[in-house]
């Protein structure tokens, strides 16, 4: 590989490269200068005079994860540079990038990594296809033929693949179906992270960044969003260069590679990452030179700031309103005939699924608290306690968890007017209402802990329940408040972002010429905060945000979506709550007697062992022991599996044993002997105090099935005597026996009602965990040794997950039915139990 880049980026090529990225920098540096102290001037305005807008009434966590990892696994990983498959040990810190290791061992010893992935920019694809697809638009002039074999072979049939439009690509594959779906939620969330890039905190630098980039883009004639527009600025600049350079380099490369199509495609892929690489480390270097230059100079800015204030303010509005005249007439016009018409459309397509979203979120957090509360019921102690909130402190970040809130937003489409208005892809909405969403996750969480921190001060064991149902129905309302605020600022951004590039397309070409006469009004110490280009983007932002801000009222006042009115504002609703903010994080484990781990012996005395042992995970696997650590014969095929996510871990157990020694059956048995960790200890000692009331609950269950059973057939004996003629008494009672046949009994029995066996049952906080089970084999229950089989099955259903749970997974329930159906049909085919199950019919 290395010999393939030095001869094709020879030092001809490398000075092309430094100067087309040192014409960019310079020309970028030059309105980084100017937007720095225009952002500076507004920064310290809006610190003076203040800004409106309703109060946040939940808590903002400022370092969420504080001593957290994310995630590590293992998987199996294709490297570059001998084409081969490796089994490879990745983890996931709370910076979202991927570092990868030899092994698991390699991490715990502290070793540098293999490698690092930041994922900014990057696609996840999970098929070849996609991927492939993909790959023949990097070289235009090179395309697949259809059903050729590319340069790479999967080695399951379940990959992962990291796609950049630059950078390296990376391959990986799974073993199973679910894990593909598990490590790709991580992925996508590691993506997600890394393209919000600029710090929202940094009131100065980050303004003055996204208007460089933005008008630097515009003076070239790219208006609209723009995908590449995520990282740190270093990339983003890149990114930039690159959209130039790369159709320069491919010109020069493209005819000189050599070999097949797909080797041809690889190497450009090797080649642009090196280019990549190379303009990215130049973009850092000079970005950081201007940003340190114009901090230095910022004391002096703010020094003439703060002196001429009111005369800065009053010169900006007098020039504003010079422009006004000359644009505020073109801008009207343009936009009752191009704008107006399509706000609603746009606003309904960006309102349904972003709703769809913040609602699951809102679902997903009240469904933890309900379990919590459900297993608090069972054993209610403080410990139990802690254990519960340290995985829903966390809730957040958990990106499997979070999936299905994501999903629902990724439905959002804007067909049809993506061309008209020079929107790229839909992507840059999506992924921002996605970051929205988990600060609302986490925002929330956050104050539910605070609030039932403070709540349990002195408080008793049976207080817990009542004391969480209080915290919760406070966090709902607040977070029902903030979602309508959020969503509506989102909207509202959304469409400028949408409308204001399109409106200065068509109006640049009147208005540019004339704007210049209008800086001779500006004197000349207050230039440097009052540029005629800004000014003419405010007139016309100005122009459009009436009506946005009208057609999200509307919205709110019809109650779409449950949005709030503005007029609704809750200021100081809970005045005491912000102080909860200013305390310091909760460690619950700590604080409720949750177990700290031990230190080994060879690691007591290495602080970063420490730190690694102590750092919390937030998305944590099982390991299954006795599976191989290495590719044998440096393949993947042969391995049989790797780590399960325990998610899952409740539906692998109650998986029913198919016959003849199956696959299922391998499988269930390897799962069972997996010794306990984290949720499988607490399940082991429930399981015990839960047997007797199992047994109890399964027989009286049994009892009350077979009694409505009784009932049925009777009933369906007395609509069939009626509805038959009365020709002949012997052929009516022949018509009746045949009715009461072992067929007709277990479609009886299946088409009974779950919720008619429920009526005489116990109540208890496990009645769904014990029941539905139960009633799905009751079909099966004419004798003794299947009341026994019944209440075994129950009792491996019920094995709560991971996450401390006891409610069994749909998944489970269905297959306990669909073996009920079986052994039905079995019994039919019987002759013996066909036999005796009409006796006793009969004699019913």
């Amino acid at each position: 590989m290395g010999d393939l880049i030095s001869t094709h980026l020879d030092e001809g090529k490398r000075e092309v490269i430094t100067a087309r990225t040192g014409e960019l920098m310079g020309e970028f540096g030059r309105l980084y200068e100017q937007q720095y102290a225009v952002a500076l001037f507004n920064k310290m305005r809006y610190d003076i005079e203040g800004g409106g807008g309703p109060q946040n009434q939940l808590l903002h966590r400022k370092m969420p994860l504080k001593n957290k990892s994310i995630f590590s696994g293992a998987l199996f990983q294709y490297l570059e540079e001998n084409k081969k498959w490796r089994n490879r040990f990745l983890f996931i810190p709370d910076s979202y990038n991927i570092n990868y290791y030899e092994n698991k061992q390699a991490h715990d010893r502290g070793l540098h990594p293999k490698g690092t992935i930041n994922c900014a920019g990057y696609r996840v694809l999970t098929s070849m296809e996609e991927y492939l697809e993909l790959l023949n638009t990097s070289l235009p002039g090179v395309k697949a033929k259809v059903g050729s074999s590319p340069f790479l072979k999967c080695a399951t049939q379940f990959p992962l693949i990291l796609w950049h439009p630059y950078a390296r690509h990376y391959y990986f594959c799974m073993v199973t179906e679910k894990e593909q779906q598990k490590w790709n939620a991580l992925f996508q969330d590691c993506v997600r992270h890394t393209n919000n890039g600029l710090p929202e905190e940094c009131k100065v630098q980050t303004p003055a960044f996204t208007d460089a980039v933005r008008l630097y883009r515009q003076t070239h004639g790219h208006y609209g969003t723009w995908d590449m527009m995520c990282g740190m600025p270093p990339q983003i600049l890149a990114n930039l260069v690159m959209e130039t350079l790369l159709p320069e380099m491919r010109d020069l490369i493209t005819p000189k590679l050599k070999g097949k199509m797909h080797e041809r495609q690889r190497n450009w892929m090797l080649i642009s990452d090196a280019v990549y690489g190379l303009v990215q480390s130049q973009t850092q270097a000079q970005y950081e030179a201007v940003v340190q230059s114009c901090e230095a100079g910022r004391p002096a800015l703010e020094t003439t700031i703060r002196t001429d204030m009111d005369q800065i303010i009053t010169s900006k509005e007098h020039v504003c309103s010079k422009i006004r005249a000359l644009v505020l007439p073109k801008a009207e016009k343009l936009l009752k005939v191009s704008i107006q018409p399509y706000i609603s459309s746009i606003l309904d397509a960006l309102m349904e699924p972003t709703s769809r979203g913040f609602f699951e979120v809102r679902d997903l957090f009240f469904r933890e608290l309900v379990d919590m509360s459900k297993n608090l019921l069972n054993d209610g102690n403080k410990e139990k306690l802690g254990e519960h909130m340290e995985k829903i402190s966390m809730l957040a970040f958990h990106p499997v968890k979070m999936q299905s809130c994501y999903e629902k937003v990724e439905t959002l489409s804007l067909e049809g007017l993506q061309q008209r208005f020079d929107v790229s892809s839909p992507s840059v909405f999506v992924q921002r209402a996605q970051i929205l969403m988990r600060e609302q996750m986490d925002d929330a969480v956050y104050t539910f802990e605070q609030l039932l921190h403070q709540s349990l001060e002195g408080q008793e064991r049976e207080d817990l329940c009542k004391t969480t149902q209080r915290c919760q129905d406070r966090v709902i309302k607040k977070f029902d408040y903030d979602s309508s605020t959020v969503r509506k600022k989102f909207f509202r951004e959304a469409l400028l972002q949408i409308f204001i590039p399109y409106m200065l397309k068509q109006l640049s070409p009147s208005c540019s010429a004339e704007l210049p006469r209008f800086q001779e009004l500006i004197f000349e110490d207050f230039s440097r905060f009052i540029l005629v280009e800004n000014i003419f983007e405010e007139v016309v932002l100005h122009t459009v945000m009436k009506d946005i801000m009208m057609a999200v009222k509307e919205a709110a006042v019809q109650r779409r979506h449950n949005l709030y009115r503005d007029s609704i504002v809750l200021t100081n609703s809970d005045p005491n709550l912000h102080l909860l903010g200013e305390n310091p994080p909760i460690d619950w484990a700590e604080e409720y007697g949750g177990g700290q781990e031990e230190v080994d012996g060879e690691n007591a005395g290495d602080p970063e062992a420490q730190k690694r042992r102590r750092m919390k995970q937030v998305v944590s696997m099982i390991q299954i022991e006795g599976n191989a650590s290495v590719l044998p014969n440096e393949s993947c095929l042969e391995v049989p599996t790797v780590d399960n996510i325990p998610e899952e871990e409740a539906e692998v157990r109650s998986e029913k044993q198919v016959p003849n020694g199956t696959k299922k059956d391998v499988n269930k048995n390897a799962i069972d002997e997996i010794p306990p960790t984290n949720g499988s200890a607490i399940k082991e000692e429930e399981s015990t105090t839960e047997k007797s009331l199992q047994d109890t609950e399964s027989k009286s269950a049994i009892d009350c099935a077979i009694q409505e059973i009784e009932n049925a057939v009777q009933e369906e004996e007395h609509e069939l005597r009626t509805q038959k003629t009365a020709e002949s008494s012997s052929l009516k009672e022949e018509t009746a026996a045949e009715e009461v046949k072992p067929t007709s009994n277990c479609e009886e029995e299946a088409r009974i009602n779950p919720a008619d066996t429920n009526k005489d049952s116990p109540s208890s906080t496990e009645e769904e965990p014990l029941d539905s089970p139960v009633r799905d084999g009751e079909a099966v229950t004419p004798s003794d040794q299947q009341e026994n089989h019944i209440t075994a099955s129950t009792h491996d259903s019920s094995q709560h997950d991971d996450s401390g749970f006891q409610s069994p997974t749909n998944e489970a329930a269905e297959e306990e039915h669909q073996a009920g159906k079986e052994e039905c049909n079995d019994s039919e085919t019987g002759e013996d139990i066909g036999k005796g199950e009409s006796a006793h019919m009969d004699h019913q």
